[in-house]
């Protein structure tokens, strides 16, 4: 084994008091092995894995255990033993590259230190030890990007500089921590084969950290499950993802949506959350939210014992759920009729919008150099159907962000024409009646970023009342602030509490309440759960379609995880740089043929089942420029299926696979068909 942790422990100081983060936690990893290590955010995941490096903060310890990296035990390891260790024989891929890079060096200085420091490389060794590495992992002209700065990379560029650096030393083991979490699902592809194939060339090991089980099923070997800093469940990826023995593990699978559920309404969640440090049970600590708890659960603590096929789980019942005698429902329950978004009125309609950013600079206009401004928004029309979901979905830079913000009128867009319930309204915001402001709302992909840390929730909620109805009493102010909380499936209670005292999913169960204290007909939901654990996830995802059908609105959903915009939406439109490429119901975007980008994006989604290894199509290089973006197809750059010059110099035509349905695409669609009825055979 590379490493082995045996009933470790791990206490953090508060207050002047210890507190239990990680208890009794035995984990090995063994060489050209991937480890994954899933749970909740709170469940200590970064906590263990920052502790198998022997990099805790300041006020932690390791109370108890062993942890031996090739044999040796390091919980005796002197601090300057360990920094010896630290980058080059155990190293850490952090979660946000832009934080972890020092913007003031370029990219070759700062691989190139490492090996400086390691391997005592002088520092044309170094900067060529650097190329070698952007080489390896895939990014292209590495002579020109080591002498870039953080700034000038893209999202996907600067993980794979991270990974570069990561590597330069050949560690024995790379601690993974959520680095796919902020990247788009065609890259995530991309990094995760890239992931595997590096430490099989290096020999290595690795710990990721994830709360995606989509990514772990398609990574990893073996899965350990966290939950309240204790091992629910240990298994091989294959046995874990076929028969979970925990019911937390089984409420983690069951909350997932997935694109091909049979009409799938609503997804199963874990109720309840999980415990603070000093709030944790002493008998199991899963048991106050568990659908098969007995009164022994809530008495004492379980063992972890290890199963005649050598899992390790932490269940009173884990014999009933192997024997089959306790099941598990892993059903969705069954609600309403589906929706058929063709069927319904329309509600917005947006006819040939644009929009466009830069300005002409001074040094442009006496130099006479083109001038390209941002292409943003280019040609675009969408209608969105009452009391249905229109879900927009694309890599980062498609665009997609722009739309919702020049429909909300954020962003005025340049041209084009919006109507709402067939009335015309304008694309300045200071020109919008109160009446069109009050039916179209926003919730945004980062609760914190939106709501005041200096206002209690009840004030915040309140003053978006008062803004759009001055009319309102402060009694009735109060009644519609419970009313509104309530809907959200909070209590009264929370209106006194601050967003610093509120949960992740807390907090946008507030924003979403927020962008309905207008009773809006129209809300865009710009990224809504992306930043949220798998069973919070589920429970804003069933909060929202039950809103809709409460409330009557309309929702437009932005994502990049297309199993969450399939699960709430009814009609999908693909876009890509600025256009869409594809149109149309739901069921239909994800049957063939698809738009050769749409296939790209569905091939690149994760499965959380470890037998369905991905699909074979990976999207090389970024999204181009929208300052310059290519002739003719504007996807041909990438393109796996690009048929000639073409691709390259006419722009495609609108092409209707049904009614309804339709892509951007010079390839005849029975062709198209038949190349990719052949491609999912294969």
């Amino acid at each position: 084994m590379i490493i082995q942790a045996q009933q470790v422990s791990i206490d953090y100081r508060l207050k002047k008091t210890w507190l239990n983060v990680i208890h009794d936690v035995t984990l090995e990893i063994a060489p050209l092995s991937i480890h994954g290590l899933v749970g909740e955010s709170g469940s200590g995941k970064s906590t263990l894995a920052m502790g198998m490096m022997r990099y805790l903060a300041s006020n932690a310890r390791i109370r108890e255990g062993s942890i031996r990296f090739d044999g040796d035990d390091i919980t005796q390891a002197s601090p300057a033993e360990m920094r010896r260790l630290w980058g080059s024989k155990i190293n850490l891929v952090p979660q946000d590259p832009l934080a972890s890079l020092n913007p003031s060096y370029t990219i070759g200085d700062q691989i190139g230190e490492i090996t400086r420091r390691h391997e005592k490389d002088g520092r044309r060794a170094s900067l060529d030890k650097a190329i070698e590495m952007l080489r390896r992992v895939k990014i292209a002209d590495p002579e020109d990007v080591i002498k870039r700065y953080p700034h000038q990379l893209s999202g996907g560029m600067r993980q794979r500089v991270l990974i570069a650096m990561a590597l330069s030393t050949q560690p024995r083991l790379l601690v993974l921590d959520e680095p796919t979490t902020a990247l788009d699902v065609t890259t995530q592809a991309v990094i995760l084969d890239l992931f595997r194939e590096l430490i099989k060339d290096n020999q290595a090991a690795g710990l990721y950290v994830s709360h995606d089980l989509g990514t772990v099923a398609q990574l990893c070997d073996h899965v350990t499950v966290l939950y309240g800093g204790e091992v629910m469940e240990s298994a091989s990826v294959l046995a874990l993802f076929q028969k979970p023995l925990h019911p937390y593990t089984s409420g983690l699978l069951m909350s997932l949506p997935h694109h091909t559920s049979e009409s799938e309404s609503r997804l199963k969640t874990i109720g309840g959350v999980a415990p603070s440090l000093a709030e944790r049970p002493r008998a199991c600590v899963f048991a106050p939210r568990c659908a098969v708890a007995l009164d022994h659960c809530h008495a004492e603590k379980p063992p972890l014992e290890r199963t005649p096929d050598n899992r390790l789980v932490r269940c009173w019942r884990w014999q009933e759920i192997a024997a089959g005698t306790l099941s598990l429902d892993t059903k969705s329950p069954a609600d309403g009729e589906s929706v058929q978004a063709s069927n319904r009125i329309p509600i917005l309609q947006a006819r040939r919008i644009f929009k466009k950013f830069g300005k002409h600079t001074f040094w442009e206009r006496v130099t006479g150099k083109p001038f390209n401004p941002v292409r943003a928004v280019d040609d675009v029309s969408i209608t969105v159907r009452s009391k249905t979901t229109f879900g927009l979905v694309g890599e980062s830079g498609s665009g997609k962000t722009t739309l919702a913000r020049a429909i909300v009128a954020l962003e005025p867009a340049d041209y084009g024409q919006m109507e709402l319930f067939g009335v015309r309204i304008e694309n300045d915001l200071k020109s919008r009646a109160p009446e069109t402001l009050k039916e179209i709302r926003m919730v945004f992909q980062n609760p914190n970023d939106t709501l005041n840390p200096y206002q209690s929730v009840g004030q915040a909620l309140r003053r978006t009342m008062l803004l759009l109805d001055r009319n309102c009493s402060r009694a009735e102010l109060d009644r519609r602030v419970a009313d509104l909380l309530e809907s959200v499936r909070l209590t009264a209670e929370y209106a006194e509490r601050y967003p610093a005292e509120l949960s992740g999913g807390e907090k946008q169960r507030v924003a979403i309440a927020r962008a309905f204290a207008a009773n809006p007909s129209l809300i865009m939901l710009d990224e809504p759960t992306s930043a949220l654990d798998v069973s919070v996830q589920a429970v804003v995802l069933n909060l929202l379609k039950d809103l809709r059908a409460g409330k009557e609105v309309s929702y437009v959903l932005i994502s990049h995880d297309l199993d969450v915009v399939a699960y709430l939406a009814e009609w999908i439109a693909v876009m890509y740089l600025g256009q869409i490429m594809e149109e149309g119901p739901t069921e239909r975007v994800y049957m063939p043929p698809f738009h050769p980008y749409t296939e790209a994006l569905i091939s690149a989604i994760p499965q959380p089942d470890p037998t369905e290894r991905g699909g074979t199509i990976r999207l090389e290089g970024d999204v181009p420029s929208a300052r310059n973006v290519p002739s003719g197809c504007r996807f041909h750059t990438r393109c796996p299926r690009k048929i000639g010059a073409i691709c390259e110099q006419v722009e495609p035509p609108w092409r209707s696979v049904d009614e309804g349905h339709s892509i951007r695409c010079h390839i005849p669609i029975d062709e198209l068909r038949e190349m990719q009825v052949v491609a999912a055979k294969e």
